[in-house]
């Protein structure tokens, strides 16, 4: 029988307090570490502790719909409205201002966000309103829409979220294009890259983070070792196995293991055995079985520097992580770059979009 041990927590960086990694899908699962901080919502989602948005305590749904409809109708928009209201309320108070909307107004509310708004302010207004899983779902179709594909979207997506939230992906996939998710993935990469997508998209990595099997952590850094520095060539499809399929804590006790082999940090055997986006998908496993956070942290600083913005993934991390760990985000963002990420969001954006995604942080500390 294989040696085991409790982890004591070492998956915390990966999913916050031990628990499994909420990004506020709905029905995200039933189990909950012992002493998690997460705890379920209404609709079934898990909301993290360490997030800036939390549920309004003086939540009023049909004064939510009167004042957003006023915000909306008539000549000219009240944007500054739209902002309180949907920044200050959870995706699970979002989707029952959208319900009672439709039922009072006999529209959705999303339309009418859409009809009135435009450019990032928009995106990042519709997204906040839209399920989780949907959102997720929409930004992997744009993705892929078109010429060309963002490969690094896919990465951020798959390789952050929890098994329950794949699957609810998929569905949500299936039911707004009529497609499956896998199909449009498998036709627009290729190689090993796609395989180790596709193995993400199967919704079978190890969730068990409460226990270490020292036998499979031996055997796995051995079969790395085997697989890239020890031979002429890589073996890719083992490097996938162990990285796309073991729990974050059985990972970081592999990773000791190969560097005690090998005297090399596993980072760098990917960076000289492997190259473009395989490269790209193995290191972000790599990065976010060690914090989530920093991970987060380093995409937002990525897609503000240099000459113009990449808004896109700004509103994306912003939205998905509010509920969650955002303010570990912004705690690493500080440590990793000397200056806070709102007073980055302050400088690199402008109008309507920097109101939300300030509102979104929470804080100018």
């Amino acid at each position: 029988m294989a040696s085991t041990w409790s982890t004591g927590g070492a998956c915390e960086s990966w999913w916050p307090n031990g628990g499994y990694a909420p990004v506020g899908c709905g029905g995200i699962g039933e189990q909950l570490a012992p002493g998690s901080d997460l705890t379920p919502a209404p609709n079934g989602a898990f909301v993290g502790s360490r997030g800036t948005v939390k549920d309004c305590t003086c939540f009023n749904v049909g004064r939510d719909v009167d004042n957003l409809r006023k915000a909306i109708v008539g000549l000219g928009t009240n944007e500054q409205a739209i902002i309180e209201i949907l920044t200050h309320r959870s995706n699970w108070q979002r989707q029952q201002i959208c319900k009672e909307y439709k039922g009072t107004c006999g529209r959705e509310l999303i339309d009418d966000l859409k009809g009135d708004l435009s450019g990032d302010f928009k995106h990042v207004i519709t997204a906040l309103v839209l399920p989780p899983a949907l959102f997720d779902a929409q930004e992997l179709e744009r993705a892929m829409r078109g010429p060309g594909t963002n490969e690094s979207v896919l990465i951020e997506i798959l390789a952050t979220r929890s098994n329950q939230q794949i699957k609810e992906i998929k569905e949500a996939y299936r039911s707004e294009y009529k497609r499956e998710l896998a199909k449009d993935i498998a036709a627009e990469t290729s190689g090993d890259f796609r395989r180790g997508l596709l193995i993400l998209l199967e919704a079978r990595r190890d969730e068990n983070c409460q226990v270490v099997d020292e036998r499979l952590f031996k055997s796995d850094a051995q079969a790395l070792y085997k697989a890239g520095e020890k031979r002429l060539g890589t073996d890719e499809a083992k490097f996938i196995e162990v990285l796309c399929l073991r729990s974050p804590a059985q990972l970081l006790t592999t990773f000791d293991e190969y560097k005690a082999i090998t005297n090399k940090t596993i980072e760098d055997s990917i960076k000289s055995e492997m190259s473009g986006d395989l490269k790209d998908l193995m290191l972000t496993m790599v990065n976010c079985s060690k914090s989530t956070s920093v991970y987060f942290a380093e995409r937002i600083h990525k897609s503000v520097k240099g000459l113009g913005t990449d808004e896109n993934t700004l509103s994306r991390i912003m939205v998905s992580r509010s509920e969650i760990d955002l303010l570990d985000i912004q705690d690493e963002y500080l440590k990793l770059y000397g200056r806070s990420l709102y007073a980055t969001i302050k400088d690199e954006t402008s109008g309507d979009y920097k109101n939300t995604l300030l509102k979104l942080c929470g804080t100018g500390n």
